[in-house]
Order: structure tokens, then sequence, then C-alpha cells
């Protein structure tokens, strides 16, 4: 009764949560909030094996792709109708609704595995960027020539503690400043990298580039370059993926006019803001380094040395945010299952209030033991293969024909009825074929170049 009269009055949505107040202009600050990060700094060395034509029609291709796709999920928000059915708030849930039990695992274990993954992937690039700060203070305190090598390992072990403490902290909505604070610093960074980029351009240093990308020859074999090719391809599709919190976006709209098409205008101004800032990135990059454009752009400046210390600050502070951000939803799903299977248990189910300073929370025995397990486990994997490119390249490649491609076109043929090998289904079909052999082409590339840096580094002596 209470909730009928709160909804007649207007306080509540159909479902009986607080109204939602959001519009396509917020969702598309959200969207470009999620893409603008870690994967940016890719985008140049990707552009750089691709060269110009192919770089650029990639990039192109992969936003039309992934706003057609989009909309398609956008169009799955409720089922069974899109305009009056019954929300759906995850990706999980609605793969469940529209395709049922089998699909709905196998998309949680892809999910979830890209997830935990990509703890992996923050911590090389926050150890990155935080020797980057230590290369840049080194040569401009000992000059150009001095030796400035250093190791990755004490970064990533004192990047790894600190997120064994964050991650005790159970809901991180209580966080949000932290949240806050990396969204705007993934801004800075990825101005600041263009910036830098687009002053060497302007000041006559830029290097040679070519329309074919990087040129085969003594230091670049044929073979070698398919491989860069192949692991670009994984490059891209990660900084254009923002499937994971696509439905959570959503959830943020009000349902006059229906969520549906505000996010369908979302994504269309959403994708087409994030290729603009994507093809400046990779195209200055390119432009001031040429065959030699570094895996993370900004490790390729010393110069001026207190922005460049600042551009990596800014990384590190937006990767010790977005990785809790991407660990929570995995930490949540391995406890609720315990939870399942031992819902006695007092080691796995009591909570104990807790208070750090003003924050207050539940401990937990079993949430500290496996998630500080889990944390240690992500860093040791980041020190025995702190290779930045390959490492994004795969966690891209992994998600990007399931989630963006695969799932959307069997739901939107689900809703619609689409009848089997009916042209709009041979046609539907062959985009999600193209785009699995795109994906099993970046993943065999990523591999490949994981094996490859393997053979070429000693594990955990990895040194920049």
């Amino acid at each position: 009764m209470v909730i009928t009269r709160a909804l007649m009055e207007g306080e509540v949505d159909d479902d009986g949560r607080a109204k939602r107040t959001g519009n396509s202009l917020t969702a598309t600050t959200h969207i470009i909030t999620v893409v603008i990060g870690a994967g940016v700094l890719a985008l140049a060395y990707a552009m750089a094996q691709l060269g110009w034509i192919a770089g650029i029609a990639t990039m192109i291709a992969f936003a039309v792709i992934s706003t057609f796709t989009y909309n398609l999920v956008a169009d799955c928000y409720r089922f069974p109708d899109p305009i009056t059915g019954k929300r759906n708030y995850t990706y999980m849930q609605a793969v469940k609704a529209y395709l049922g039990g089998t699909m709905y695992v196998f998309c949680g274990l892809v999910q979830y595995t890209k997830l935990a993954g990509i703890t992996v992937g923050y911590t090389i690039t926050s150890a990155t960027s935080l020797v980057a700060i230590k290369k840049a203070i080194c040569f401009h305190k000992e000059g150009h020539q001095a030796y400035c090598k250093f190791s990755n390992n004490p970064f990533m072990i004192g990047f790894g503690t600190l997120q064994i403490f964050l991650s005790q902290i159970p809901n991180f909505h209580e966080l949000t400043w932290l949240s806050t604070i990396a969204a705007i610093t993934s801004f800075g960074y990825a101005f600041i990298a263009s910036g830098l980029s687009l002053s060497v351009v302007i000041s006559g240093k830029g290097q040679p580039t070519s329309i074919t990308g990087t040129r085969i020859g003594p230091e670049l074999s044929a073979e070698d370059k398919v491989w860069r090719v192949f692991s670009s391809l994984g490059n891209i599709a990660l900084a254009a993926n923002y499937s994971t919190v696509i439905y959570d976006i959503m959830d943020t709209l009000k349902s006059d006019p229906p969520e549906n098409k505000q996010m369908k205008k979302a994504n269309v101004m959403g994708v087409t803001a994030m290729t603009i800032l994507f093809l400046l990135c990779s195209g200055f990059g390119y432009a001031a380094f040429g065959d030699h454009t570094p895996g993370n752009i900004l490790t390729g400046f010393y110069e001026p040395f207190w922005l460049v210390a600042l551009g990596n600050t800014f990384v590190v502070i937006h990767m010790i945010g977005a990785y809790q951000v991407m660990a929570q939803p995995f930490y949540r799903i391995v406890e609720m299952g315990a939870n399942m299977v031992w819902p006695e248990s007092d080691f796995i189910n009591k909570e104990y209030p807790t208070k750090l300073g003003k924050i207050r929370f539940n401990f937990n025995l079993f949430r500290l033991i496996w998630r500080t397990i889990f944390v240690i486990l992500s860093t040791i994997l980041a020190m025995a293969m702190p290779f930045f490119n390959e490492i994004l390249s795969l966690l891209g490649a992994i998600g990007f024909w399931p989630l963006v491609v695969f799932f959307p076109i069997q739901m939107h043929i689900r809703q619609r009825q689409v009848k089997k090998r009916t042209l709009k289904w041979c046609m539907l079909q062959l985009l999600s074929f193209m785009c699995f052999i795109v994906t099993v082409t970046a993943v065999v590339g990523s591999v490949h170049g994981i094996s490859q840096d393997l053979h070429k580094y000693k594990v955990f002596t990895y040194r920049q």
C-alpha cells in the first residue's frame, strides 16, 4: 500500500525504487567517464602498428559496431517489452531473461573473468606510471644519457598493499569521493598525453609515420608485424568497451521518455565523443613518436618533467579507484556464492561492526582472508607479466565479442523473434562471426606477445 501510494504521488518508479532522474546527457557523461581509462594510453601504439588508414578505419568500425550493438542492449533493459516490460538491473540478468540459464552462466564467466583480469592490468598500469615518474625525475637530474631503469616490483607491491586495505571495505559506495576523483583524473592524463604529443608535432620534432604503420626491417620482421597488428585490435577493443556498466547507467534514467530511447541517444553521443578523443590521442601520439611509439604513451615523455609526473600521478590515482570499481562486483559474486553454500557458517557470514577514522563498516573474517589472497595473487601475476600492452589487449579481446556483439545480437533475435535463415538473421550472424574472428586474432596476438616477452625478460626481474 505504501509503495502504491508513493507510486501514485510520483515518489518512486514502477519497480518501487526511488524515482530515477537521469537523462541522455547524464548517461552520455557516464559513458565518457567509463571509457576514458588506461586503454586510452595504448591507442597511439595501436595506431602505430596499424598505420593511418587501417588505424582510423578500425577505430571508426569499432565505434559503429559498438553503437549498433549497444542500442540492441538498450532495447533489452526491459523484458519482454522494451518499454513496458520488467527491468533488468544487470547485464547477466538480461541475458538470463532472454537467453536462459546456460547463457547466463557463460555471460557470468566471461564478465567476471574480465573483471578479475582487469585488476592485474590496473596493477601493471599503476607500476608503469610510478616508474615513469621516477625516470622523468632521474633524467631531469642526471641528464638523458643517464642509466635510469627501475624495477616495477616495489611499486606493484606498494599498490597491492594499498588495495588490500581498500578491499576490506564491503561497500564501495562509501568511497564515492575516491571514485569521483578517479574519473576526473582519467580526463587529466588523457589530455596531458594528447597535449604533450601535439607539442612535439608543432615543434617539428615529430617522427616519420606511414599509412601502413611500423615499417618492416632489421628491427621488425613481417611475422612480428602481423602479431602486433593482432594485439592492437585488442587494445582498441578494450578502450571502446563499456558493456559491463551499461545497465548500471540505464538504471539511472527516468522512465519518460522510455529508457531505451534515451540510452540510444546517449550511445550515439557517447561513442562519437569517445571516438573523436581516441583518434586525437592515437593520432597525436603516433605523429610524435612514429615507429617508436611506446605502449603507454605517457612513458615516452620526460620533459617538462613536472607535467609528465603530474600526468602519471593522475594515472595512479585513477587506478587506485578503478581497481575497486572493477574488483567489488567480483568480490560480491564470490561472497554471495559462499553464503549460499554455507549459510550457517559464522566464519563466512558473521559481521563485526568496525570504525576506521570516520568510515564505519562491517568486518568479516572470510572477506578479510579471501580478498587479501585475491589481491596478493593478482599482484604476483602482475609482477610475473608486467607487459602493459599485451595484458590490456588480452583483456579487451576476451570481453569484446561475447559482451559487445554476441549477447546483444542473440537477445535481439530472441526479443524480436527474428526467424532463422532470413536476410536479417543472416546479416546479424555474419556480423557476430566477423567480430568473433577479430576477437580470436586479438587473443592469439596478445598471448603470442606475452609469450615473447616472457622469453625476452626473466620473470619478476623486469625493468623499464
